[in-house]
């Protein structure tokens, strides 16, 4: 393994989460595609789908507890619905983690650019009036919640992400959850989430170990800056990033299907 190809690697992590801290994502959405093309591209490695997906559960893992750790203050996290979410995606991704070894690369790409296609859509979707709600008196339906996150769990265990990508979409569209309250919490039910992915990964020898900790540094690096920065940017503009973030992937994901 050479310098080019750690190097390539440990940017792609800092990348991915950066964006993830500062937008309340696990990364998997950015990492998955950029690992799967750009070593390939730049001529200095190549990933399985399977490898791709393992490496990505790790890295989610850590850039999630840096994100939460510093939203830790200031009653952006929502227990209640960390709770109810986070226990069923849980449930979730380990079923799509074991899952997915008996499923072919193909599969789990099409998984994916589905999940990334939904949020799109869900993205673009306008949502009026949720950042006027003060944070001690947000509402929610805890069991559509945990509906919707044990089916989110099944998708992110399966690619190995922790789900946020689509997460973020339902609990600002459908749960009507204001942003920043959404960006943090959903860190926290993402962290939740990768630890079934990642037993997943790791019971099926689906995690590549060097790639992983390059990673790992990466995210333990880069996710409290992100997120420290995404306090301090306007709340639609989050909005957006994510949505083209996530437009730019899906269709990079359905050419590459197609």
């Amino acid at each position: 393994m050479d310098i080019s190809f750690i190097i390539t690697i440990f940017l792609i992590g800092f990348v991915g989460s950066f964006i993830s801290g500062m937008l309340g994502i696990g990364g998997a959405i950015i990492n998955f595609p950029m690992l799967l093309y750009i070593p390939v591209l730049l001529g200095v490695g190549q990933f399985t789908a399977h490898e791709v997906s393992g490496i990505t559960a790790i890295q989610v893992f850590f850039s999630t507890i840096g994100g939460v750790w510093a939203y830790r203050k200031g009653g952006f996290l929502n227990k209640s619905l960390i709770v109810y979410m986070g226990i069923s995606i849980l449930l979730g991704s380990l079923i799509g983690g074991f899952g997915s070894t008996h499923m072919p690369e193909s599969g789990i790409n099409i998984v994916y650019g589905i999940l990334a296609l939904m949020a799109v859509i869900m993205m673009f979707v306008p949502k009026k009036g949720i950042d006027d709600i003060p944070l001690d008196q947000v509402k929610f339906n805890k069991w559509l919640a945990a509906l919707f996150a044990f089916i989110v769990g099944i998708g992110a265990g399966i690619v190995g992400a922790g789900g946020a990508f689509l997460l973020v979409p339902i609990m600002l569209t459908l749960l009507k959850i204001p942003t920043r309250m959404t960006i943090a919490s959903s860190l926290a039910i993402t962290l939740i989430s990768s630890i079934g992915a990642i037993t997943g990964k790791f019971s099926t020898g689906q995690v590549a170990i060097l790639p992983s900790l390059i990673m790992v540094a990466a995210s333990l690096l880069a996710s409290p800056l992100g997120a420290n920065a995404g306090k301090r940017v306007n709340t639609k503009v989050l909005q957006m990033i994510m949505g083209i973030l996530i437009l730019a992937t899906a269709v990079k994901t359905w050419i590459e299907i197609l």
